[in-house]
């Protein structure tokens, strides 16, 4: 069962946790993402080559008709990877139908010199998974019924010697093409995950464990940079006489105050904000995708409320005040330090507001 165990993990998430894999899921789309747009482009090179080609030539006339669909598809293949997210599923599958038509493509070449036994096919078994970032279990759904249709295919094609021959030699480097499928995908996906851990580190507030002002800063001017987002609400909060807590009872006590927050912020938002800390006893909530100040009102509201029931003073049992300064974004703020500005002041005029404790900047 052991032994199960560990196959199913490495065919499903490469060797290792399910937890860790999704983790980084999204970067190996868009590290295949990468790699295929450029691969795409080749192809429509290569195609239109052998299309054109094919009009000139008697040898590669008869598969004029599949260069010209091969070229037409991969057109607009090519045209939908300079279009898609990076991450889209769609993106994976058009991959896949790609690596499906180099097959067909190969056993098309295989069809023409039936008395010699299939090198091209087996290249592009032992090639194809080098360049495929997946689980290995569709890699080997897609190298199996790829070898299946060439065996099936060239059973009517080729004198039945040479078939017995390919046939062989198909089912072994299948087996080998997983194998290295499994191994290749193992090695780079550990790459990712360690990647992953050390921007982890580099982007974390010790403190708090939310990020810290260079991740802040990072991911909230690539949220402004997206031509296709346009809404989103920044909110900059601090402990109101923070710097009288210090004096009075200790850096201990205000980093004690400092973690709570952070704490309550944590829990708060779990939907994909970027949360974190600017530093000191700063903080920064930049909401995406809306502007609706009826939320940033309620998400205020609801910081102040967790705050003031969560966290008091040591000793007195007296409950802290933040301050939240809420600045809108509607697309016209160029980067992060323009919208940080106008947080920045309505947070200070929301210290003066006793009752609210924070304030829109107009």
């Amino acid at each position: 069962m052991r032994a199960l165990r560990v196959i199913r993990n490495y065919f499903f998430y490469s060797g290792i946790g399910k937890e860790e894999y999704n983790a980084v899921k999204k970067d190996l789309y868009v590290s295949n993402y990468v790699v295929w747009r450029i691969l795409h482009c080749v192809m429509v090179a290569a195609f239109c080559f052998l299309y054109i080609s094919s009009l000139f030539s008697d040898l590669l006339a008869s598969n004029r008709f599949f260069y010209m669909l091969a070229l037409i598809y991969s057109i607009f293949a090519c045209s939908l990877f300079f279009i898609l997210k990076k991450d889209s599923l769609i993106a994976q599958l058009i991959i896949y139908l790609s690596i499906s038509l180099l097959f067909v493509f190969s056993c098309l070449i295989t069809q023409n010199k039936p008395d010699i036994p299939a090198t091209t096919f087996i290249a592009l078994l032992l090639i194809a998974p080098m360049f495929m970032i997946d689980k290995p279990f569709f890699m080997t759904f897609e190298l199996s019924a790829a070898s299946a249709m060439f065996l099936i295919w060239m059973y009517y094609v080729k004198p039945y010697e040479i078939w017995e021959m390919d046939m062989v030699n198909v089912v072994i480097f299948t087996i080998v093409a997983i194998i290295l499928n499994i191994i290749a995908n193992s090695i780079r996906i550990r790459e990712f995950v360690l990647t992953r851990k050390i921007n982890i580190q580099k982007d974390t507030d010790e403190l708090t464990g939310l990020k810290n002002k260079g991740a802040l800063t990072r991911e909230i001017n690539a949220f402004l940079d997206d031509e296709s987002t346009y809404k989103g609400i920044m909110m900059l909060m601090d402990v109101d006489q923070f710097k009288s807590v210090n004096d009075t009872c200790g850096h201990d006590v205000g980093d004690q105050l400092i973690t709570q927050l952070g704490g309550i912020l944590r829990k708060q938002f779990v939907n994909g904000e970027i949360v974190g800390r600017f530093g000191g006893d700063e903080f920064i909530v930049f909401i995406k995708n809306t502007d609706d100040p009826e939320v940033a009102r309620k998400t205020a509201e609801a910081i102040n409320k967790e705050a003031a029931e969560n966290i008091n003073l040591p000793g007195s049992g007296k409950s802290i005040n933040v301050s939240i300064g809420i600045a809108i974004y509607r697309g016209y703020e160029n980067n992060y330090s323009e919208i940080f500005k106008k947080a920045d002041i309505a947070m200070y005029k929301a210290k003066a507001d006793p009752e609210n404790k924070f304030c829109f900047y107009e």
